[in-house]
């Protein structure tokens, strides 16, 4: 056999007897793994194995980022070593080589590490190293430092040594629609959740718009034990209420430092384990929206949107409905009733009632529906009053110009004023899954479409259809409304409040 050969057999012999593992040796909670911080001190447990009898270990040696440092205790009989391993106060966090600014709005990552270009993600912090002798040969075998943890049903898991803050700090909800028209105080939650066990003063604030004031101002918070969380709540009144963006910042401040970060593990067990970076910062928009007084409305999640949360914090009467209750609902108290995006797609009990739901618009009430991506069973479904066809047409330029092409119809009035403007700030795309054949019961509201494609006509339909109102949207409110753009809001009010106007020149009869 050639040299190259043998010593190939050798390799594939050796790999299969020798095995080296590195573990934190802390003990950790379940549902989290654990994490080091920078200043902190930890020990880590390499253990060396082979079956092979004439084998000899030479070294077992770490290897870590530089500033790190490592002091040995020595082997034990068993072949393991142990480390105390410090972490320097400015070491940095384990997190993706890449970045985007602002993610609403970013379509392309910032490489922060060239030299990682190529890899899926960036190398662990903590790996090691052994060297051994077998059969005259010197050679060696790597492994990366894990942390062991159970997750929440108990189940033993273990991922690589990761860097994290002490504190990782979230803002409850992350972002906040703020009407002009419905002054007051909102509710800001902060989520922190603490690596370390805290000694002495820890404290929460807010960073704040000029003149906004919350209260309180400051909050003492404590953790008796690594991966511990805790939540500390502020209301906050808005100051000069005039149409724009505003920015919170929750800030957790600890033995002179203060941190504003959180982050999130994202694992799946065919994929590494990343963290996902993002500041501690609440985007508040402040919209002028009137909302009538006399409206009441209703909303039967699809699968699952924001939309509801933005509608209640504008001062919208809302009611959400389970799906599974809608046989039983009694959906006269309702001026307007809102399907959720794909709930045609995602909820059997919204199909099995359409009739119910169709007899609540011919008795009066208006009813909006908004995409679903089952173009084949929506339309074989039969679900609209009048024939109408879902397609897969698309706007997918968010600024691609919008064209109002019934100025006049109350939608464009009432109770907020629409024009060209508010289609300005639009996010990610302006729609999908347009109509794209409806018989003359609807009438077309809007027009776009993409450059050098034909103007697309079905994303916004509405129709009469005996005392009440059916409306059709493709246009991509589930993600303009929680991304708080104002035009869009005060255009989705007015399409709640479409009934309440009944003299529109597009109104048809049955």
């Amino acid at each position: 056999m050639p040299m190259r050969a043998r010593l190939g057999a050798l390799a594939a012999a050796l790999a299969a007897v020798i095995h080296l593992q590195v573990f934190a040796s802390a003990a950790t909670g379940s549902g989290s793994d654990f994490m080091l911080v920078p200043g902190h001190t930890y020990e880590l447990t390499a253990k060396f194995e082979s079956s092979l009898p004439r084998l000899h270990l030479n070294k077992i040696g770490l290897d870590l980022p530089k500033g790190w440092s490592a002091e040995s205790s020595g082997r034990d009989p068993d072949g393991s070593q142990r480390f105390q391993v410090t972490v320097p106060p400015n070491a940095e966090y384990t997190r993706p080589y890449w970045h985007r600014d602002n993610p609403e709005t970013d379509a392309v990552n910032i490489v922060d590490e060239p030299a990682y270009a190529t890899l899926p993600f960036a190398p662990p912090p903590v790996q090691a190293h052994a060297i051994y002798s077998f059969a005259g040969q010197e050679s060696m075998v790597h492994a990366v430092a894990m942390s062991k943890f159970k997750d929440s049903s108990g189940k033993d898991l273990e991922r690589p040594l990761a860097v994290a803050p002490p504190f990782s700090v979230a803002l409850e909800p992350p972002t906040e629609v703020i009407s002009t028209n419905h002054p007051g105080t909102t509710e800001i939650t902060v989520g922190v959740r603490s690596e370390i066990a805290t000694s002495g003063s820890t404290t929460v604030h807010l960073e704040l718009p000029g003149g906004w004031r919350s209260e309180p101002a400051v909050q003492p918070i404590a953790f008796q034990h690594a991966d511990e969380a805790k939540q500390v709540k502020f209301q906050v009144r808005p100051a000069d209420l005039r149409e724009g963006q505003a920015r919170i910042k929750a800030v957790v401040d600890y033995q002179g430092k203060s941190y504003h970060l959180g982050y999130t593990t994202v694992s799946r067990d065919d994929l590494n384990t990343s963290y996902y970076y993002q500041p501690a910062v609440q985007r508040a928009s402040i919209v002028d929206v009137k909302v009538p007084n006399d409206l009441k409305a209703a909303y039967i999640m699809g699968a699952g949107d924001d939309i509801p949360a933005v509608l209640k914090e504008v001062g919208v009467d809302l009611t959400l409905i389970p799906a599974e209750k809608l046989a039983d609902a009694d959906l006269s108290r309702f001026s307007t009733v809102v399907l959720g995006i794909r709930a045609y797609d995602t909820q059997k009990d919204i199909a099995a009632h359409n009739q119910k739901l169709l007899d609540y618009v011919s008795s009066g009430g208006t009813l909006i529906v908004q995409y679903n991506a089952s173009a084949g069973d929506f339309n074989s479904g039969h679900f609209t009053p009048y024939p109408a066809q879902i397609s897969r047409a698309r706007v997918s330029v968010e600024e691609a110009p919008i064209e109002i092409l019934a100025p006049d119809d109350a939608v464009f009035h009432y109770p907020n004023p629409i024009s060209e403007q508010d289609f300005k700030g639009w996010v990610q795309e302006r729609g999908l899954y347009f109509m794209d054949q409806w018989d003359n019961h609807y009438a077309p509201l809007l027009s776009s479409h993409d450059p050098g494609e034909q103007p697309q006509k079905g994303g916004l339909l509405l129709a009469r259809y005996g005392k009440g109102t059916y409306i059709y949207t493709g246009y991509a409110f589930f993600r303009q409304l929680p991304a708080g753009v104002p035009g869009a809001i005060r255009l989705y009010v007015n399409l709640l409040a479409a009934g309440h106007q009944r003299q529109s020149p597009v109104a048809r009869s049955q």
